[in-house]
């Protein structure tokens, strides 16, 4: 078996000869050559549909209860409504975040927004997906009401506007998978890598790799300021009757 290292080595003789002698073509190397086989990728059952959560997922929402979520305002239970497999937003009892803290991440996320369609714009059926507490993906009934189009649903708020509209009608499940690498600062607390996230709305590519200008600001410019490299994920209460399901997260 011809190990990495003995790989890397060959690759370096190919190119040193290479730009020795400009002769590349010429070098004919054993298939094996590009080959290695450590390690091993993990395998991971999946579930039985698409959107169940595999074998490595922390599910933190199955619809019985809400013990992975906690108040954002005192850390007091979590006092959203709980019924037929969902949870549903209790206007003023606040947003909600996870007991447990995550920076690079999968998370995947259903929601529906209210059935019953009042109000236009920032004011129909809102809520979001505040990752880290900081970074927020819209949840907005955009099914046919106009608003900004950084603010609209699976929008990165106030900064990127989803590549197309995937929302479904109000009362139906639409599906958020969201790939997040959280933002890096060294010792000194100044960023050396920006947050970057890709989201999937029902299926289709919205939000591809963008790179975040900073935590969501409502007015203002965004800025960075270090923070932990985990940290708890916030559902928004936003006063709007908004529903979620199937919540599973893997670290990655």
């Amino acid at each position: 078996m011809i190990t990495l290292k003995r790989i890397l080595v060959l690759i370096a003789v190919v190119s040193f000869i290479s730009e020795s002698f400009g002769q590349q073509k010429d070098i004919k190397l054993p298939p094996e050559a590009t080959e290695f086989w450590e390690p091993v990728p993990r395998k991971v059952s999946v579930g039985a549909q698409n959107h169940d959560a595999p074998s490595d997922a922390i599910v933190l929402f199955d619809g019985s209860n809400l013990n992975n979520f906690v108040s954002v305002r005192d850390n007091s239970p979590a006092a959203w409504k709980v019924e037929n497999g969902s949870m549903t937003v209790t206007p003023q009892k606040g947003d909600i975040k996870t007991k447990e803290a995550f920076g690079d991440m999968q998370l995947h996320i259903e929601w529906a927004s209210p059935t019953v369609v009042k109000g236009e714009g920032q004011g129909r059926g809102n809520s979001g997906v505040i990752i880290m507490g900081m970074y927020e993906i819209q949840v907005l009934d955009s099914y046919e009401s106009r608003t900004y189009s950084n603010g609209q649903a699976a929008s990165v708020y106030k900064q990127y506007p989803p590549l197309v509209n995937a929302t479904k009608a109000p009362g139906e499940w639409n599906t958020y998978d969201i790939f997040f690498t959280a933002p890096r600062f060294n010792k000194d607390g100044m960023l050396t890598s920006p947050a970057k996230v890709t989201v999937i709305h029902n299926g289709i590519l919205v939000q591809n790799a963008v790179e975040l200008k900073g935590p969501t600001e409502y007015i203002g410019i965004p800025n960075y300021r270090a923070h932990e490299a985990e940290l708890p994920f916030v559902l928004q209460d936003h006063g709007d009757l908004v529903s979620f399901r199937n919540i599973w997260v893997r670290r990655l």
